[in-house]
């Protein structure tokens, strides 16, 4: 049986009041109960709706990731007039529904628990939900994205894992898909290069980012050359940068802006 408790924070930044809060959920099919760090802008209103964005950690990280990484998201909730939503993705979930590990259904938890909860509590409009994540998260943000196109607006991605099949021996993906040589049609089906076949409106605006000097650079590249084929609306952002927390502090803004575009079209 799911349990679902809110926790409200008041946190001072500076001289500045505001409502944080903090969304903890449980569910029989996750390790523990998750946390969603939530900012609202400082001009919150029950009166008017508001765009929503999602922004996915990376493996090993937690809700407070984004945070930390760009001293303090207040700025960009209140800039942009955004609901900004940091959920917890446990250290190797790859965001995915893992057919190996029954307590590890993170799809699942996200759409039947996660997104309702955000959609019960706050004033969102439901025609401006994004999602985007750095690396483990970026793979999420589209696995998402793609899986669930009628959720999410668009989505983004920063040094993103954009095919994980060139990766099967890093970062424990194995807890989450399994051993590519027993299931292999898992990884392939897995892989957002592959989803992106199911896209369905190919007037679709998405956005995505990667350092040149990034191991995941190529595939990257690859996703995109893919899209330039199919004659998809992508945004890449191609950039000097590593794979690291100053490339992602300083290109997560402009995924930002590009959203708020697309909401003032």
């Amino acid at each position: 049986m799911k349990k679902i408790f809110f926790l409200l924070l008041l946190i001072s930044l500076g001289s500045t009041s505001f409502p944080q809060e903090k969304l903890v959920l449980s569910a029989d099919y996750i390790p523990h109960s998750d946390t969603s760090l939530i900012f609202l802008p400082k001009d919150y209103s029950l009166e008017k709706t508001y765009p929503l964005v999602f922004l996915l950690h990376g493996w090993s990280g937690n809700y407070k990731h984004w945070n930390e990484l760009t001293d303090g998201l207040q700025k960009y909730s209140d800039k942009y007039d955004f609901i900004l939503v940091c959920p917890h993705g446990f250290y190797d979930s790859w965001y995915i529904d893992s057919p190996v590990n029954p307590k590890s259904q993170m799809e699942t938890f996200f759409i039947k628990n996660l997104i309702p909860a955000i959609l019960e509590k706050y004033k969102v409009n439901k025609e401006n939900i994004f999602i985007t994540g750095l690396s483990m998260g970026g793979h999420g943000a589209y696995f998402l994205f793609l899986k669930h196109q009628d959720l999410f607006k668009s989505a983004g991605s920063l040094s993103g894992i954009l095919d994980i099949t060139e990766f099967p021996n890093r970062w424990s993906m194995v807890n989450a898909f399994g051993k590519t040589d027993s299931i292999p049609d898992v990884w392939k089906n897995s892989s957002v290069y592959n989803l992106l076949d199911s896209l369905k409106d190919k007037n679709r605006e998405f956005i995505f980012s990667c350092g040149t000097e990034d191991f995941a650079y190529g595939v990257n590249k690859k996703f995109y050359e893919k899209c330039l084929l199919k004659k998809l609306k992508a945004t890449f952002i191609s950039n000097p940068g590593l794979h690291r927390a100053d490339y992602w502090k300083n290109n997560i803004e402009c995924q930002l802006s590009f959203f708020r575009k697309l909401v003032e079209k």
